[in-house]
């Protein structure tokens, strides 16, 4: 990769601050930008969808699922810690002084901005930002199913997105409450930490709180949600019982919930979500998530083969029907999967469905499709118009 000062432009360090820097919050218009930016703006230009910074290492960029290395500088303590804390504020240097981590989102420009986290490893400063484009896509941009449309229609319910770490479910999450935005007269809350897309309003209102800025913490935004009138929730990610019982509880009450949470599947979905909860509490909770959910939808990203886009997300759905329910509340979910591939008619999708569109649409090769498939055989039998379905052959 070329030089990063080459990539990114002029070095911010001995060239005046960009226009669209000045004014800033928190910036002193007359102040050079922060020298940290020049590793966000070349993860702008060479389109990085991550930036990692780590001390004895040179900035790392994550192009198309890859971390590429720079020919920039060998970071030290000290050039990391000047860089990471000249764009923090005192409250949030002293959090991450004595907590030793920190989350925060950062705008380069009004229009380019990143979610961080600053960590402390083995004693030393290290840095990972993650892109946000500032545009929203939409559920057709993302080529995402048409089901995901329907889902976002609905007046209540939990739906939960799911996935590992970087295949684009909170994007799938705000491209759904985005479509719900510019076709529903109503109020959407979000619940963030930290806000990575700023949703302006359309057909709805859109309130966005971010912790340690606009409450100091999930407990009380919890706490004061249903006095703000919400139609619509975004929790942004489900990390405990208390946000889980809390997306539930709006969404038992007539809101539709959107909501993120780390697993491959709706089946481990069910069973994270239950684990979360005290050994007392999980057949209450059980039975309320049967009651609740509206729908699961995991996705992971394969690199694309199609002209002008990186990567494209295989997607299996679930949506709550009377039998999904029956099989949540019975401690049965290991049968989801099954249930899922024999209700394709009322819009579901299994993951290797999913992979098979995207081979035979021309997006994806076939070899990249193996690698996610749950089972390569059947993949390969798929692919050949043959499907299993409840033990029965199509």
């Amino acid at each position: 990769m070329a030089d990063l000062e080459q990539t990114a432009g002029q070095d911010p360090s001995t060239s005046p601050p960009d226009k669209d820097i000045q004014g800033q919050a928190g910036q002193d218009p007359q102040k050079q930008e922060p020298e940290i930016n020049k590793f966000f703006r070349a993860a702008i230009k060479t389109g990085a969808s991550d930036v990692h910074l780590k001390v004895g290492q040179p900035a790392k960029l994550r192009v198309f699922g890859e971390l590429k290395n720079t020919t920039g500088e060998i970071l030290t303590q000290k050039r990391l810690e000047g860089l990471s804390f000249e764009i923090l504020t005192d409250e949030q240097k002293q959090t991450f002084l004595k907590m030793g981590t920190l989350d925060f989102a950062y705008g380069v420009t009004d229009e380019e901005r990143f979610r961080i986290n600053l960590f402390r490893q083995r004693g030393l400063i290290s840095m990972t930002a993650r892109r946000v484009n500032a545009d929203i896509p939409s559920l057709d941009t993302l080529n995402l199913p048409a089901t995901l449309k329907k889902i976002a229609d609905g007046s209540q319910g939990l739906v939960l997105l799911v996935g590992p770490t970087g295949c684009g479910k909170t994007t799938t999450a705000v491209a759904m409450v985005d479509y719900v935005n510019s076709n529903h007269s109503c109020h959407i809350v979000t619940v963030e930490d930290p806000i990575e897309y700023l949703i302006k309003d359309k057909k709805a209102i859109v309130s966005q709180r971010e912790i340690g800025i606009d409450v100091p913490n999930y407990d009380e935004a919890l706490m004061y949600l249903m006095r703000e009138d919400p139609d619509v929730v975004f929790m942004g990610e489900v990390r405990d019982a208390k946000t889980v019982a809390a997306s539930m509880r709006a969404a038992e009450t007539g809101h539709l919930v959107f909501g993120t949470i780390h697993a491959a599947n709706a089946s481990q979905t069910v069973q994270r979500v239950v684990d979360l909860f005290p050994q007392v509490e999980r057949d209450l909770a059980r039975q309320t998530l049967a009651l609740t959910l509206r729908a699961i939808i995991s996705q992971v990203l394969l690199p694309s083969i199609k002209e002008g886009i990186g990567r494209v997300p295989a997607v299996e759905i679930l949506l709550a029907n009377p039998e999904a329910r029956k099989l949540i509340s019975e401690s049965r979910e290991a049968e989801l999967t099954n249930l899922i591939r024999g209700c394709a008619g009322e819009g579901m999708q299994d993951l290797i469905d999913s992979l098979v569109k995207l081979v035979l649409d021309g997006f994806v090769e076939p070899k990249e499709a193996y690698k996610l498939a749950p089972n390569a055989e059947e993949l390969k039998m798929a692919l050949k118009g043959i499907r299993a379905e409840k033990g029965g052959i199509l």
